[in-house]
């Protein structure tokens, strides 16, 4: 049995101003921006350290009840994620709040 990809756009709807973007950026209405080479360099740079920080090398051992772990894996299914990715984010969450 094949798992549903899960679609976050399955049942979007636009509103009319979202909906003329959408056609602009279909039609070729709109062109890329010019990006200095200091400035790409500079967010290049950026985006290398936040994966540096994010990159996942400890791993933990929490106890949890049967009904939270259900609980969590169901929401997980719905959001299309696996349920530790979810437990993960959530963590994140909380600690940089």
């Amino acid at each position: 049995m094949t798992k549903a990809k899960f679609d976050p756009f399955k049942n979007l709807v636009l509103d009319e101003y979202e909906q003329e973007i959408e056609d602009a950026i279909e039609a070729g209405e709109f062109k890329p921006v010019p990006v200095p080479k200091k400035e790409l360099a500079m967010l290049k740079k950026a985006a290398e350290n936040t994966l540096r920080l994010m990159k996942k090398d400890e791993n933990i051992n929490i106890r949890v009840s049967y009904s939270t772990k259900q609980a969590l894996r169901d929401k997980a299914a719905k959001l299309g994620l696996k349920y530790q990715t979810l437990a993960g984010s959530i963590l994140h969450q909380y600690a940089n709040a």
